[in-house]
């Protein structure tokens, strides 16, 4: 099918082959209706033009956008996604359905177009928490150890300030290092654009004047990050993804928002992804649940965050509280 990645470069490209998740769902027997619109090269933050299927007066946000919204306006059951730091989680929440960003590299990237190797991770939208556990299962999310449905009762809760339903919950304070979300955020920063001035050779030397003003900064290094910058604070965030992967180790799941607020007003505004960079960068799995709705009648979703490769785990609890907290707000889908 045409892969333009939003990108002149790319006008009427065909590829001669699926991308890796998309072969596999084709072999399970799965009909592909067709492509869904994203931002050039998933990096910019303007366009494409995709409504919320909920106010069409608001975003369905960025790179995932078309994925984001054709699943909630039931054009398709299922759609494919990428996150390099929250366009799939954040963006189910805005549209209002089930997500899943899978464990950094549990699913093959061949076919995606990356931007940042570190983080990049396919993921998909789904009407249903039943189809998650399904798609998963064919695309080979498999837990280091057996998974098994705990009772609601056995359920400890990391984060979550209030018991809800009398499961065990226990606040969270991380360690210091972890406590500054906008160093956190620069941190990403230097990693993620640091891997994605890679892709200079292919795309930039033969096509500088086609490509968007926000993708010729990165891949200039207008902010000057150096080799040894990169490597310092890779390291850094090495040492931290193991030491929050081993704290998510202590419960069933890690709770926490998966966006800021309900979808914004306009096109131009696609949210922060301040709940959103955090898990990406640790390469954990992440399910977002339409759990609430807000104001104007918007959804708003919650994480549901496990340690690494340890997917099953957040999905089989995602079906066990979702079902309490869609009850309890009255989303449906």
């Amino acid at each position: 099918m045409p892969t333009q990645q939003r990108s002149p470069i790319y006008k009427d490209y065909q590829p001669g082959s699926d991308s890796s998740a998309v072969a596999i769902l084709r072999a399970a027997g799965a009909l592909i209706f067709g492509k869904t619109t994203t931002t050039e090269f998933t990096v910019t933050n303007s366009g494409p033009e995709t409504t919320n299927p909920h106010d069409a007066n608001r975003t369905s946000s960025g790179s995932s956008s078309g994925s984001a919204a054709a699943v909630p306006d039931l054009q398709i059951p299922l759609s494919l996604g990428a996150q390099t730091g929250g366009s799939i989680i954040r963006l189910a929440s805005f549209t209002g359905v089930f997500a899943i960003k899978p464990t950094f590299d549990a699913i093959f990237i061949k076919g995606q177009k990356a931007f940042a190797l570190t983080f990049d991770t396919f993921g998909f939208f789904e009407c249903s928490v039943k189809d998650l556990g399904p798609l998963a299962d064919i695309l080979a999310l498999k837990d280091n150890e057996p998974s098994k449905e705990i009772p609601l009762a056995d359920f400890s809760v990391a984060v979550v300030r209030t018991p809800i339903n009398n499961i065990k919950v226990e606040q969270v304070s991380f360690p210091s290092e972890f406590s500054d979300a906008d160093k956190l955020k620069r941190i990403q920063k230097v990693i993620t654009l640091g891997k994605a001035q890679k892709f200079a050779p292919l795309e930039y030397r033969p096509n500088k004047t086609k490509l968007a003003a926000e993708i010729r900064a990165i891949i200039e290094n207008t902010v000057n990050i150096t080799n040894e910058a990169n490597t310092e604070v890779t390291d850094k965030y090495s040492r931290m993804r193991k030491s929050i992967n081993n704290l998510a180790k202590r419960y069933t799941v890690v709770l926490t928002t998966s966006a800021v607020d309900k979808a914004p007003l306009g096109l131009d505004d696609m949210g922060r992804v301040t709940f959103n960079t955090l898990w990406t960068g640790f390469q954990m799995p992440i399910v977002n649940i339409p759990a609430f709705m807000g104001e104007n009648s918007m959804p708003i979703g919650i994480s549901l965050v496990g340690p690494r490769y340890r997917d099953q785990q957040p999905l089989m609890t995602s079906k066990i509280i979702s079902k309490i907290l869609m009850t309890k707000s009255g989303w449906k889908i």
